[in-house]
């Protein structure tokens, strides 16, 4: 599947629907799009709950009774709870500008999930079954701990073999860092980006040549982006309208794709886990926990905000937090 979901979607300047009217507004604050999509999209499921009332008629009332009942009817989970809670905030406060305090409603149960981790034999299997490009990108997903949605956003100028790293740009929380670049994994990427460069000039020779570029980065470089050193590692197998200007170009693969190729591996192989492509980061922060890096390593080389979040890796870490081994052992 190739689409281009993760380009903001067009919007009139002077816009009149209360939904494009509030992606301006988000847009405005400069919010990651994974923000605007989820933001509007509590929006809309919480529009829809109240029968289409407008927001501006709603209030404490409301808000209370559309997060009661995704606790105790829809059994959601307290981080989803959560998520709702600050896109309606958002909302009412940010954008409405409707001063919404001392909200009483159940609170969902919170739970704490332990993450699957493939063992290094495991891993192995997943990559060496995979076809490329897939293989590359299960190998830098266990050798750089990156999301897939960071892979998938690679472009050629990312990748640094003098110095051995590889830059993540807007990632989670719109931050830049710099990862381990797997030695493992060079001779391979460098093989991909040939192919890359190869298929760029076949599609400059047909007039597609021009790759998506964020916006303030179009403006400030209008050139940029039909250079061969912006282009995606992973570019998708066809090219396709631009959702934003409908220019035709070639985006990077679809996530879809990706993991269709991942759950097929893992029932041939069947390996008797739930793995996704997330998966492989929750084994790549494992793997380095067991080897003696501290949390405030790991937490870098993740990108995690708070090392709390790292904290939950130690949990399944053979000896645990506490280093306790089983009497029976």
């Amino acid at each position: 599947m190739d689409a281009m979901d993760d380009i903001p979607v067009y919007i009139p300047e002077k816009p009149i629907k209360f939904v494009d009217q509030l992606r301006q507004f988000i847009r405005y604050h400069n919010l990651a799009y994974t923000t605007e999509k989820t933001y509007v999209q509590w929006a809309i499921r919480f529009i829809r709950f109240h029968k289409k009332k407008h927001p501006m008629e709603m209030a404490n009332i409301e808000i209370e009774a559309f997060l009661s009942h995704l606790a105790v009817t829809n059994g959601c989970s307290i981080n989803t709870q959560k998520i709702a809670l600050n896109a309606i905030l958002f909302m009412f406060n940010k954008f409405l500008q409707k001063n919404i305090v001392n909200l009483d409603f159940s609170f969902a149960k919170p739970t704490v999930h332990i993450p699957v981790v493939l063992s290094q034999r495991e891993a192995k299997s997943l990559i060496d079954g995979a076809k490329e490009p897939f293989k590359l990108m299960f190998n830098i997903m266990y050798g750089s701990g990156l999301r897939i949605a960071e892979v998938l956003n690679l472009r050629i100028l990312d990748i640094d073999f003098d110095n051995q790293i590889l830059i993540v740009r807007q990632g989670k929380g719109r931050k830049d860092r710099a990862c381990i670049l797997p030695q493992a994994c060079c001779e391979q990427i460098q093989t991909q980006i040939d192919k890359v460069t190869k298929l760029h000039s076949y599609d400059t020779a047909n007039g597609h040549g021009r790759v998506y570029m964020p916006n303030a980065l179009n403006k400030k470089f209008p050139k940029a982006a039909a250079e061969t050193k912006w282009q995606f590692i992973f570019p998708s197998n066809r090219v396709g309208p631009c959702p934003r200007t409908g220019e035709i170009r070639r985006h990077h693969l679809h996530q879809t794709a990706v993991s269709k190729h991942l759950r097929g591996l893992v029932r041939q192989l069947a390996i008797p886990k739930y793995i996704t492509c997330h998966t492989f980061r929750h084994s790549f922060a494992t793997r380095l926990l067991e080897r003696g890096y501290d949390l405030r390593t790991i937490q870098e080389q993740l990108g995690h905000a708070d090392v709390k979040t790292t904290e939950i890796y130690t949990h399944v870490v053979k000896r645990g937090k506490s280093g306790v081994v089983s009497p029976i052992d």
